[in-house]
């Protein structure tokens, strides 16, 4: 998830594409439509995610760092979408429910490693399944072949926007 930078980008969409900007600039309403999606699916996510105890950040980063041996700061932000300053944060949180570790790797006293505890392996193994289940549900209704069409669409418009 995206640290609420999407907001102004939405606010945006939704105010220009009306009926007559949208003839003007079809994309615009492909535009509206992607950022709404996106929304719903956060919303819809989230309320669940609450409902496990976690923030929606905090289930990120757990469920990010679940079934690994850990990783750098850098590359879980870059991973789960979350600015450094914001996942520092969110480390400390966790680390004083005593869900995750800071271990600072062999030849790098610079940098440390975000490391699930045991306490965090387990809830890992609680949560990620559960939650993999809630959202399986709002997938339900599209076949194989629908799911993979959505994906190769959404596929090439990132894409688009990464050249």
């Amino acid at each position: 998830m995206i640290d609420g930078t999407t907001g102004e980008s939405t606010m945006l969409f939704s105010h220009t594409a009306t009926p007559e900007a949208t003839t003007q600039e079809p994309f615009l309403a492909v535009l509206r439509e992607l950022a709404q999606a996106y929304h719903a699916f956060s919303a819809y996510s989230a309320t669940h995610v609450r409902q496990l105890g976690l923030t929606p950040a905090q289930f990120d980063v757990i469920a990010t760092l679940g079934n690994t041996q850990g990783m750098p700061l850098s590359q879980l932000a870059q991973k789960t979408l979350i600015t450094k300053g914001t996942l520092t944060g969110i480390i400390d949180r966790l680390e004083e429910k005593g869900l995750v570790r800071r271990e600072v790797p062999v030849g790098d006293r610079r940098s440390f490693l975000a490391v699930l505890t045991p306490a965090g392996e387990t809830l890992f193994a609680q949560v990620f399944p559960a939650h993999i289940d809630y959202l399986r549900r709002a997938f339900a209704e599209g076949d194989e072949g629908e799911l993979e069409q959505v994906r190769r669409t959404l596929r090439a418009l990132r894409g688009r926007f990464q050249e």
